[in-house]
């Protein structure tokens, strides 16, 4: 059965109107009206975006169809993308797309498929442009593969060039995060994380869950586990590289609680973080100098362990997150200390999601649709 979920949008000011006080005497803040975005027959799954360009990722659900990718641009004009797998590659036809990163001229994507006799996940890389269309890399079993294998779940691409993320089983103990790099001929390769913070130690645990960019470097979000005699402490936490793979620090974001996990996050100058404290949600804001701060007041917004965030959005001053309740899309406008909770009309079930446009647009996967609102 699958897990409740929770959807949450922390944003600003959706129509006129919203600033309504949020004391219990107050009128309660007027719904956020969505309207569904039509894509085709295909299911949305990842959004990604450059300028005024949106990149929607789709699957055909219980058939072995080749994934789609659509442009839809600030006209709202759809333009599919060709995605070309390699032929000698099954996975690639049935991928699902886990993570897509554009850059206004490069694509990068992950994709994957569970297959084999323990139906582990096949991971498959494509790159390419929105003119070219995405093409499938082939790698050999053992890029993705074999006994030490962990998870990915990142693409990304920097300055200095592209990159996945996830874990791989640890060089001491447990699992370490796993950077990935191209090399010549399309194919990936592992990097060393041997004594850096990656690297997972008999008294620390490493656990990244998600990456993104900020500036030249790469950022991922997670948990901690330290380890003690008669103690286990999980701990929300984050990394950052100054330069692709180089230059690591670790973070632990502050006021943890008995239990924290971070999610998601969204980096432009400075990166907001989102996931859990004991069960509720939490918000981080981590600085450009590695300062971090839990933003506070945060409505009681319940958030498991195999719950979605999808990544916050930030709308000037405001920052906008979605978490879903009881298949209930409900939307959180504010900042540090003020924050106004809204229902909505229209999205409901499971959410991926999310991005803000230039226009304020704000684009949504819920349930299997795209949905989209305007923020004023």
């Amino acid at each position: 059965m699958r897990r409740r979920t929770a959807i949450v949008v922390v944003a600003g000011v959706l129509t006129a109107g919203l600033a309504a006080c949020t004391d219990e005497k107050s009128a309660a803040p007027e719904p956020v009206v969505w309207s569904k975005v039509d894509v085709g027959a295909a299911e949305p799954v990842v959004l990604a975006q450059h300028s005024s360009d949106l990149l929607i990722g789709l699957r055909h659900r219980g058939a072995k169809v080749v994934p789609e990718l659509q442009l839809l641009d600030g006209t709202g004009k759809r333009t599919p993308i060709a995605v070309k797998p390699n032929p000698a590659s099954p996975y690639a036809f049935e991928a699902i797309w886990y993570s897509i990163a554009y850059d206004g001229k490069q694509l990068l994507a992950l994709g994957g498929a569970s297959g084999g006799a323990h139906s582990n996940t096949r991971w498959t890389v494509w790159t390419g442009t929105p003119q070219t269309g995405l093409v499938e890399r082939p790698q050999n079993f053992w890029t993705f593969g074999g006994q030490t294998a962990g998870d990915l779940f990142s693409a990304v691409l920097t300055p200095s060039g592209g990159a996945l993320l996830g874990t791989w089983g640890g060089v001491e103990t447990g699992n370490d995060a796993m950077v990935w790099l191209p090399k010549s001929g399309g194919m990936w390769t592992r990097q060393d994380p041997t004594k850096t913070v990656l690297q997972s130690t008999p008294s620390l645990l490493v656990g990244p869950g998600f990456g993104t960019t900020l500036g030249t470097g790469i950022v991922l979000v997670g948990s901690q586990v330290r380890l003690a005699p008669n103690v286990v402490a999980q701990e929300a936490a984050a990394w950052r590289s100054t330069k692709l793979n180089q230059g690591w620090t670790r973070i632990a974001l502050p006021e943890p609680g008995n239990r924290s996990q971070a999610n998601t996050a969204t980096c432009a100058e400075s990166c907001v973080i989102s996931g859990y404290v004991d069960g509720q949600l939490a918000i981080w804001q981590l600085d450009e100098d590695g300062t971090a701060k839990r933003l506070q007041g945060v409505p009681s917004i319940p958030v498991g362990d195999k719950d979605k965030l999808p990544p916050p959005v930030v709308n000037g001053e405001q920052i906008v997150q979605i978490v879903a309740q009881d298949n209930k899309v409900k939307v959180l406008t504010g900042r540090d200390g003020h924050w106004t909770v809204q229902e909505s009309q229209g999205p409901e079930g499971l959410v991926t999601d999310a991005v803000l446009m230039p226009d304020h647009k704000l684009y949504l996967i819920a349930g299997t649709s795209l949905w989209q609102t305007t923020l004023s």
